[in-house]
């Protein structure tokens, strides 16, 4: 399943609240988005437009080991 080629930071951190994750910081242009789960998990989000494939992949593949997911139901759950 092909990646999107144009998404930007802003989209991605709004799939990733849809999801239940929340910002906790900011640094410069990247967001830290952390899941509130006991066993907390954070995610760095550049706010690029688009971000970069590599970086997205990367991103997306963390997501989805954490949750226990494959790419294809990585992107369908996130509605990517």
């Amino acid at each position: 399943m092909k990646l999107p080629r144009d998404l930007n930071g802003d989209e991605l951190i709004q799939a990733l609240r849809r999801f239940g994750y929340n910002q906790t910081r900011q640094a410069g242009s990247h967001v830290t988005m952390t899941w509130p789960d006991p066993l907390q998990h954070h995610l760095t989000v550049p706010q690029h437009k688009p971000i970069k494939t590599g970086t997205l992949s990367a991103i997306l593949k963390e997501f989805g080991r954490r949750h226990g997911m494959e790419l294809p139901a990585v992107l369908r759950a996130l509605r990517l």
